[in-house]
């Protein structure tokens, strides 16, 4: 919380860039569900200081990682869902990335 509000946004696209490469390995699972459950608080320490159409894009972040875990030992099963995941993941950290303004 003491960090400024880029840190903390690259702090979630670095979280979300681990997902992305942990889920690759099947032995992985709850390495990433625990990053899961950290990204989403990393979305509740930085919304509240972001705009308004970047705290609209993390709540929409916010819902799908709960998807994600609800339904979290069935995509980890299924090799093309656990893919998904990760192509979403990386998707969604270099949006964050660029929210943070850490890249140019």
């Amino acid at each position: 919380m003491r960090d400024p509000l880029p840190v903390r946004l690259g702090g979630l696209a670095a979280n979300l860039a681990r997902v992305q490469s942990f889920s690759d390995h099947p032995e992985h699972r709850d390495v990433v569900e625990g990053l899961l459950e950290e990204s989403k608080f990393f979305i509740e320490w930085a919304a509240p200081e972001a705009g308004l159409d970047v705290q609209a894009a993390l709540v929409g972040l916010q819902v799908q990682l709960a998807r994600w875990q609800h339904a979290w030992p069935r995509i980890w099963a299924d090799p093309v869902q656990r893919a998904a995941v990760s192509q979403q993941s990386g998707t969604w950290s270099e949006r964050v990335l660029t929210f943070s303004g850490l890249v140019g």
